[in-house]
């Protein structure tokens, strides 16, 4: 029978705890108040809810075997929010040992004073430096630095990619993220049969870099589940909406298995769940079109590949000095030989069909042009002084030395991008009217794009239907804004906030059964994704 004395030491024990708890709270608070919001995302700072701290120390309770002691690891300590969660899920009793890393000491330090009466093994240090611990961890639980590789310093990259092949046997690329090393560097730190769960942005599901992450995770580990978070639901906030949850054990895996992927709700109460076997995962692309898609069932189905050359609008590297309004270029007396039409970004185009006056020029309100010029300066400045005149400001400002410009020859010149029937907006959010993150657009003039639109070109066939035919354009049009958006989502990418990016391999990518049904051209397998 429990005696009255234990009762009250454990609620003094609990307490405490909280008291603890409310205390790095308002640590964190004063804290990230004293540093700008550039400074934490240079140094990919972006502190853990304790609410989901909480319900990841939960689900790990859930996934160790009973009566385990905990042997535990965060390489990203904080300010502690995974070790205050630890200690109020487990008893102290079930807690052998527990160590952190952090590199920062506006962080690291404060949180060395709060925690110094724990037990707590704090090391205010950089832990990719630091050498594997010969008493492995059994829980690794950690929210690493999201630092992108281009806050990585080449030499730091070759180190961190040396360091962490050695300790995980799997090579990173240069464009991967300061959190994939994190990762791969744990390994050494993680007893066998240890459990680990990171707390790491989702889009290593999806873009290149992250084939070597997918590879470690199906091929060094055994890989349990991955749950993602619904980028509309604002529980956690807007940094952590693109998160994922990525949980795996130190064990060599099966040949065949089922991974577990949720989506939205929590780890332990998902929107939606699905067993995908790791032969699927490993021929798949894509993962996050994981749980709310299976297999893909036919492999040989049409894409808009196999109609469209796809590509992204052209980058003039200054908005706002290539591209004016009718009236700027009057105003300074500008040759219009030398200005072509451009469609202004979707935030200001409404309207889906874009219509042509008599020149080619598109009848919408406030048309842009586009500055596209070849000619040598010594040319331009005896033939078109009020040009040259203006090439001048855009030296003195500084244009001609920004990173597009004094890459192109001449630096005011531009990208061969010519017109295309058929554009398709590049971001997008689906809470729009129609629910459509997307919007395909019929262009019926000569005005090019931007990289904020994807050209879809047709390929030859379409093309020469297209000229047979020319109501097929319409018709085509009408079949693109038919596609499902759940077929473009599964395709493209999502970011905070329930923001939607589509790339050109991407869109390439989306199936394309009614424009196959229409045309009845005939695939041929070297017609493939050609131009991917």
């Amino acid at each position: 029978m429990t005696s009255l004395n234990s009762v009250y030491s454990a609620r003094n024990a609990d307490d405490a705890l909280r008291n603890k708890e409310l205390r790095r709270l308002d640590l964190q608070s004063a804290l990230d108040s004293r540093k700008s919001q550039a400074e934490r995302n240079r140094m990919g700072q972006f502190a853990t809810p304790f609410a989901l701290a909480l319900e990841i120390l939960s689900y790990a309770k859930k996934l160790l075997p009973r009566g385990q002691k905990i042997r535990f690891l965060d390489p990203g300590f904080g300010t502690g929010a995974f070790y205050s969660a630890l200690m109020q899920i487990f008893l102290s009793s079930e807690i052998e040992a527990a160590t952190g890393f952090e590199i920062d000491p506006h962080y690291g330090m404060p949180a060395h004073e709060l925690w110094r009466d724990t037990g707590l093994n704090l090391n205010l240090s950089d832990f990719t430096k630091a050498a594997p611990r010969e008493d492995s961890y059994n829980l690794v639980i950690c929210n690493p630095p999201y630092v992108r590789h281009h806050h990585i310093f080449n030499g730091e990259k070759t180190r961190l990619q040396s360091a962490s092949r050695m300790a995980c046997g799997v090579q990173f690329g240069g464009l991967s993220g300061l959190y994939c090393h994190f990762l791969g560097l744990s390994h050494a730190w993680m007893t066998n049969g240890g459990l680990a769960g990171w707390l790491i942005p989702s889009e290593f599901m999806d873009v290149n870099y992250g084939t070597a992450l997918k590879r470690y995770l199906l091929e060094k580990v055994r890989l349990l589940h991955i749950h993602r978070f619904d980028p509309v639901d604002v529980q956690f906030g807007d940094a952590l909406v693109s998160s994922a949850v990525v949980w795996f054990r130190k064990e060599t895996p099966p040949q065949e298995y089922d991974v577990r992927f949720t989506f939205g709700g929590t780890l332990s109460n998902p929107k939606i769940s699905r067993l995908i076997p790791s032969k699927i995962l490993r021929g798949e692309r894509k993962w996050t079109r994981f749980p709310m898609s299976g297999t893909r069932k036919d492999e040989t189905a049409p894409e808009l590949s196999d109609f469209f050359l796809i590509r992204r609008g052209l980058a003039t590297g200054n908005n706002a000095f290539f591209i004016l309004n009718a009236s700027q270029i009057a105003k300074r007396g500008l040759p219009e030989k030398f200005f072509s039409p451009i469609l202004p970004s979707p935030r200001y185009l409404q309207i889906t069909e874009i219509p042509s006056d008599e020149k080619g020029n598109p009848v919408i309100e406030n048309p842009l042009f586009l500055l596209d010029c070849r000619l040598p300066e010594a040319e331009i400045k005896e033939n078109y002084p009020s040009l040259w005149y203006y090439l001048a400001e855009g030296q003195e400002s500084g244009v001609s030395q920004r990173y597009l410009c004094k890459h192109r020859s001449p630096w005011y010149s531009q990208e061969n991008r010519p017109p295309a029937p058929f554009v398709c907006t590049y971001l997008g959010r689906g809470n729009n009217k129609n629910g459509r993150p997307f919007r395909f657009i019929l262009n019926n003039s000569r005005a090019t794009v931007t990289n904020v639109y994807l050209a879809l070109y047709p390929k030859k066939p379409l093309a020469q239907a297209i000229a047979e035919k020319p109501p097929l354009l319409r018709r085509i049009w009408e079949i693109l804004n038919r596609i499902q958006p759940e077929s473009m989502l599964m395709e493209g990418r999502v970011y905070g906030g329930g923001l939607h990016k589509m790339e050109p391999k991407e869109l390439a990518r989306v199936p394309a059964h009614e424009l196959k049904q229409l045309l009845s051209l005939p695939l041929k397998p070297h017609q493939r994704r050609i131009f991917d």
